[in-house]
């Protein structure tokens, strides 16, 4: 099969940020793998060794760049025009307001696909293999933030609580100290020696890093659409503790985790409880790899190439 992925995000492969170009980076690669054709489109200064490249030119249609020989095209944008091939758009995030959503979306988890009126969902996966490997004999000394502290629904200041409330260091990745969002939501965080904060930090030295955390805390304050941080983070071994809001109630199973819209309760079971590092990793390598979301999405494909609507 002829397989086209096009993303208007950030280039490929993921250096630091880039949640969605990981996702489809491992898709495409397990695609190749799988003995199918895979085209990118995406931002210039994308490069791949396993599939073509094709970078996006705001001057010309998507038609235009989509070669003649494809078969299916694999948005992970939103589509500013029609598609002349049969084609899956993937909702990464909270749908906008104006959009409207096509028969042909796939959420990225059950709660997602509800919430939108629709039935069709596929996990993110993540390449494990470009992950480094893990320690998950370590002590693990602290708790860890991970995501954008400035986005609000991330809840950031809820993280610093619980984890103040648990007598915990947090390490933030995401985040500087002295920036207004600190200031505007809770000033006291942002002077608070036990609140450490890391900004962006890349792969390697992320997985680092969770090796030695007791476990992510991600207090969300909207509906997760999935959330690659949870699944990061179990990688390495770290529980996940957070509210039970979007997707995480599906991801965070109580032998990984637990989740709690009480504060004093999320803190009282980082204090008094143990979660086993292994459990954790072997969860999400079994459970939320790039293989398992690629033989999924190649379930979708076929679906819409013998002319079904997916939602």
């Amino acid at each position: 099969m002829n397989i086209v992925i096009v993303n208007k995000g950030l280039p490929i492969p993921a250096v630091h940020y880039g949640g969605t170009e990981r996702v489809i980076w491992g898709l495409g690669y397990e695609l190749t793998k799988m003995g199918h054709d895979v085209t990118f489109i995406t931002p210039p200064g994308s490069k791949c060794d396993f599939a073509r490249v094709i970078p996006l030119d705001e001057n010309k249609s998507i038609n235009e760049l989509i070669p003649a020989e494809t078969d299916i095209v694999h948005f992970n944008s939103f589509l500013d025009e029609s598609c002349n091939f049969p084609f899956v758009f993937t909702l990464h995030g909270n749908n906008p307001e104006e959009h409207e959503i096509n028969p042909y979306t796939i959420y990225i988890s059950k709660n997602q696909a509800e919430r939108n009126g629709g039935k069709t969902f596929v996990y993110n996966g993540l390449l494990w293999e470009d992950y480094p490997e893990v320690s998950l004999t370590k002590q693990r000394k602290y708790l860890h933030f991970l995501g954008k502290a400035r986005w609000k629904v991330k809840n950031f200041a809820g993280a610093c609580e619980i984890a103040l409330k648990a007598n915990e260091k947090l390490l933030v990745m995401g985040g500087k100290r002295f920036e207004w969002y600190n200031f505007k939501n809770k000033p006291f965080y942002t002077l608070n020696p036990k609140i450490q904060y890391l900004n962006f930090v890349d792969n390697s030295k992320k997985i680092s890093i969770i090796e030695e955390s007791k476990g992510l805390v991600f207090p969300v304050k909207w509906h997760e659409p999935f959330g690659l941080a949870i699944i990061e983070s179990m990688y390495a071994g770290a529980p996940v503790f957070g509210t039970e809001m979007g997707s995480l109630p599906e991801l965070v199973k109580s032998e990984v985790g637990f989740l709690s819209d009480d504060y004093d309760k999320i803190a009282d079971v980082i204090k008094n409880s143990s979660f086993s590092a292994k459990v954790c990793h072997e969860y999400v390598v079994e459970n939320f790899s790039a293989r398992i979301m690629a033989e999924n999405y190649l379930k979708q494909y076929e679906k819409v190439l013998n002319g079904e609507k997916l939602n």
